[in-house]
């Protein structure tokens, strides 16, 4: 069967389940074998329940002893029953399953896996897996894959659709030429496929993974490499002078700018002035002033008689953006005249502001991807900066920066990546490194703590709340799955609710909620209407709030520590203390150790140069995105090595010019094939 067939086309999928299929980007047989795994299960041994140790994983093979109890506390249902092996008692809880009082018979064994809590001598299981003794045996120290998945589509699903395309397809034609893979060390492509969706163990599942983590960075770096040489020969058009707005903004400021960002203001105006266009990325952390220096770089566009565009990820941090920027021309008098182009704004409003923008009346446009829409001509746009660059496309930046002649390029990322690594991932971009923070800025206070201080951490937030203050608390998964036992936003909100107190106001908040009612809960919480914000990482990006000053983070050894990094940066924004927990669902010396790093050291650069040296090949089972670029399976900390070969190779492929040659015609095709696919090309 050829690759490009329809998903359809394969027994059991039916309209029904292709649609499923369609909501995670998969419509055809290639899109679904390269829709790999999140991670893998390696179920445990079975043990006894006196062996079973907390804040770990384990299986037992017991006997329900007791009554399937239920009750029913606002939104929640809460179902308790107590099993039993020779050795021990085992106290079980489930959330929303009633039904399992219908399913579960008193007296049969079952194999139940899950995390192990204590609770005084008692030892608990909430939500385990439940399985019968033979479906356990069959599973028992294999590696099972584990598929991201979205409402309604099953990891028992997927998994059978896999190994049906698995076994229908017949071309596997390898891009990499042969010389490439020896020199690398590189598995075949069909193999590495088949391997990375079932591998037999740990050391081919660790090839597999390797080749296909080698094809993504190759794969990207060319796309950049070849994009700087297209700009790299483009002249500066409109070479812009000094302007006096820029330099009475920087004295009227009520604070200085720190020596970083002096550093990289400098460095932009150079470049607006100089020969090329101009390609530069601002990376600093969280906190450390990009955005007045790119406020800077847009002033001193306007004053040319140019405009400028600004592009956030989201309707609130463009919105922010926004009103940040009237807020400073109404105080110091500026030349801008900004507009807001959001999804969300009404046909009849759009068509006022694209006019404006056409005819020169609007200098400064703001907003999300509305901004490269067709519809949106401008006068004459001559600079464009993209904030949290690595939420956009390649292809996206491109084509803002397409809507003026020449236009110069800033970007912007919190994100802090390790020099040597960024010079790889950024190689189209020059970098202003911004690595100083102001000096009114109170460093935050972090703790990590295991599960057992969670009633602790709760009186902490009550006392904030108590002050005025807000808190947000963090979450990896957004409902109840098969994937992993680990807090979800959905349950983990009903259950705040019913420990605190009704007139604290709880939210919930994930990336699976439309755009509207995201927008509507961020800006809500961002005006005080709501005191603890429950979320997903879906708050990395896209909400300042200077009154939050707590935030816990959940089951925090599932993340990288970049992204464990960002999500932090979330509070210290205002003029009060802020606090960082780390609630720790394991309390092993490995876990708690790396931990401990985010404890010691508020410094995003230190961090990340830290979880390099932690993080290896290994680390594969429930493994933690680092969250700097949205890769389907690299991870640019933790295959820190391979990004570095496919670096070198594609800058010997460039250098010899023979990217479009007969020998590297397999890459050159395939690269053509990524740029049509539906699902987009990583993130930069």
């Amino acid at each position: 069967m050829d690759r490009n067939a329809d998903i359809k086309s394969l027994k059991g999928i039916g309209e029904k389940n292709a649609k499923l299929f369609q909501r995670i980007g998969v419509e055809n047989l290639t899109q679904l074998i390269e829709y790999f795994p999140k991670s893998y299960e390696k179920p445990e041994q079975i043990c006894k329940v006196m062996d079973c140790r907390e804040g770990e994983y384990a299986a037992v093979r017991v006997r329900l002893t007791g009554s399937f109890t239920t009750r029913k506390v606002r939104n929640l249902t809460i179902s308790n029953l107590t099993a039993a092996d020779e050795s021990g008692n085992l106290y079980l809880t489930f959330f929303n399953m009633p039904f399992l009082k219908n399913s579960l018979k008193r007296g049969i064994w079952y194999v139940l896996r899950g995390m192990i809590k204590k609770n005084g001598t008692h030892v608990c299981m909430e939500q385990p897996k439940i399985y019968s003794e033979e479906e356990y045996d069959r599973i028992a120290g294999k590696l099972c894959p584990r598929y991201p998945l979205t409402q309604g589509l099953t990891n028992q699903l997927v998994t059978k659709t896999v190994r049906q395309a698995l076994d229908r397809i017949h071309s596997w034609e390898d891009f990499l030429p042969e010389e490439l893979r020896k020199k690398y060390k590189l598995a075949d492509y069909e193999a590495a496929v088949r391997k990375m969706h079932f591998p037999d163990g740990e050391e081919e599942l660790i090839g597999a993974r390797h080749r296909l983590v080698f094809d993504e960075f190759l794969l990207f770096i060319l796309q950049i490499q070849l994009m700087k040489e297209r700009i790299d020969v483009l002249p500066n058009l409109h070479p812009m002078i000094e302007v006096a707005d820029t330099g009475r903004l920087l004295e009227a400021l009520p604070y200085k700018l720190t020596g970083a960002q002096r550093r990289a203001w400098e460095e932009i105006e150079k470049d607006l002035s100089g020969e090329t266009v101009m390609n530069r990325l601002i990376q600093g952390d969280v906190g450390s002033g990009k955005t007045i220096v790119a406020f800077l770089a847009l002033l001193m566009c306007v004053g040319n008689g140019m405009q400028g565009a600004m592009m956030a990820p989201t309707e609130v941090l463009a919105r922010q953006h926004y009103e940040e920027v009237k807020r400073l021309t109404q105080q110091f008098h500026l030349s801008f005249h900004p507009v807001l182009l959001t999804g969300s704004v009404p046909a009849a409003a759009k068509r006022e502001i694209y006019k404006k923008v056409a005819d020169g009346e609007a200098n400064l446009v703001i907003g999300t991807h509305a901004l490269i829409q067709e519809k949106l001509e401008y006068h004459k746009l001559g600079l464009v900066v993209t904030d949290e660059q690595h939420r956009f496309g390649v292809r996206q930046r491109e084509a803002l920066a397409g809507k003026g002649e020449g236009a110069h390029v800033l970007v912007m990322s919190a994100t802090p990546i390790p020099r040597t690594l960024a010079m790889i991932l950024y190689g189209d971009l020059d970098i202003s490194v911004i690595d100083e923070l102001p000096a009114n800025r109170l460093p935050i206070k972090n703790c990590v703590v295991t599960q057992r201080d969670r009633e602790k951490s709760y009186r902490f937030l009550e006392k904030e709340i108590a002050a005025g203050r807000q808190a947000y608390v963090i979450c990896p998964m957004v409902e109840e799955s098969e994937q992993e036992n680990v807090e979800n936003v959905t349950e983990y909100t009903e259950r705040l609710r019913q420990r605190f107190p009704e007139s604290i106001r709880i939210v919930c908040l994930h990336g699976k909620m439309k755009p509207s009612e995201k927008s509507q809960i961020m800006e809500e919480f961002a005006e005080g209407k709501s005191d603890i914000m429950v979320s997903t990482t879906v708050i990395e990006v896209g909400i300042n709030v200077p009154n939050a000053t707590v935030i816990m983070i959940e089951n925090a050894e599932r993340f990288g520590l970049a992204q464990l990094h960002q999500l932090r940066g979330r509070v210290g924004r205002g003029r009060w203390q802020s606090y960082c927990i780390f609630v720790s669902g394991s309390d092993k010396e490995q876990t708690m150790e790396r931990l401990s790093i985010l404890n010691k050291s508020n410094d995003g650069f230190y961090i990340a140069e830290e979880d390099l040296k932690l993080r290896g090949p290994g680390d594969l089972f429930g493994i933690r995105q680092s969250g700097i670029l949205d890769f389907k399976v690299g991870d640019v900390i933790q295959d820190a090595a391979i990004l570095k070969e496919a670096g070198e190779c594609a800058s010997e492929i460039i250098k010899h010019q023979e990217i479009e040659s007969e020998k590297y015609r397999g890459i050159w095709e395939y690269l053509q094939t990524k740029k049509e696919c539906k699902v987009d090309f990583p993130l930069l």
